[in-house]
């Protein structure tokens, strides 16, 4: 068995009277992408923000990188990062201020050039002086992807990471997201509604409903065990809350 690089104990997140993680438990192995799937609601932002430390759980044990995330977070936070084409980089930034600011966060040496190597990369040369403003949304994802590897993070925490991308684009970040996993042992947990690209590049995948676990699987078995052709009908049988009838032989 592989170490985990993240391991989420019994988590719970209450707001209230409404249980947004209810109960939820799952490891990611190091150097290995899991999948965190759900619809709307069913708990994925919030685990996602309480294994980065903006959110505190109501209950449960998170460990990253063999620190307990919840005492000990700046221990491990320069080793991880986060993207999400939903969170607004500063618009007034040039894309190399942008990402100059971060790089600085982080302490990186040498930044100039790392900047320069993430730009020819990702693609982001044509537009990496112009304000982050005036970005397409497609831009923008790549903007969102470059400051999310500009530290060379150990786990990278990805939503919806290729949101507003068109195909070819699309293609070429998930390449080089998984040859990065595959160059430095790095760790991945992807939360997305695109069911084809989890199946590419994922190694296991969670389901999650109304925010507990309700199914757990590499894509492939998942699709064997509901006896489906894609892990998108595996999706819509769970958030249909079809399961039991479409697990059944």
């Amino acid at each position: 068995m592989l170490e985990a690089a993240i391991s989420v104990e019994a988590l719970v997140k209450r707001y209230g009277d409404v249980v947004a993680v209810d109960s939820v438990s799952f490891d990611v192995p190091r150097g290995t992408t899991l999948g965190l799937l759900g619809g709307n609601g069913a708990g994925k932002t919030t685990t996602i923000s309480i294994l980065l430390g903006l959110l505190l759980p109501t209950s449960g044990r998170v460990t990253v990188l063999g620190e307990d995330i919840l005492a000990h977070r700046f221990r491990v936070l320069g080793r991880m990062n986060f993207s999400s084409p939903y969170v607004e980089l500063p618009h007034r930034l040039t894309v190399r201020e942008n990402l100059t600011v971060f790089g600085h966060l982080y302490g990186l040496p040498k930044l100039s050039a790392r900047i320069e190597k993430l730009a020819a990369d990702l693609d982001l040369l044509p537009f990496l002086d112009r304000a982050t403003g005036k970005l397409s949304a497609g831009q923008k994802t790549r903007v969102a992807l470059a400051k999310a590897l500009i530290n060379e993070p150990e786990v990278l925490l990805l939503d919806e990471p290729t949101a507003s991308l068109d195909p070819d684009t699309a293609d070429t970040a998930r390449r080089y997201l998984t040859d990065y996993r595959d160059r430095t042992g790095a760790t991945i947990l992807l939360a997305s509604h695109n069911m084809p690209e989890v199946e590419r590049v994922c190694d296991d995948v969670v389901m999650m409903r109304a925010g507990r676990i309700v199914d757990r699987g590499p894509p492939r078995v998942l699709i064997e065990r509901y006896g489906r052709e894609t892990l998108e009908d595996v999706f819509l049988d769970i958030a249909r809350d079809r399961r039991r009838e479409a697990a059944i032989p």
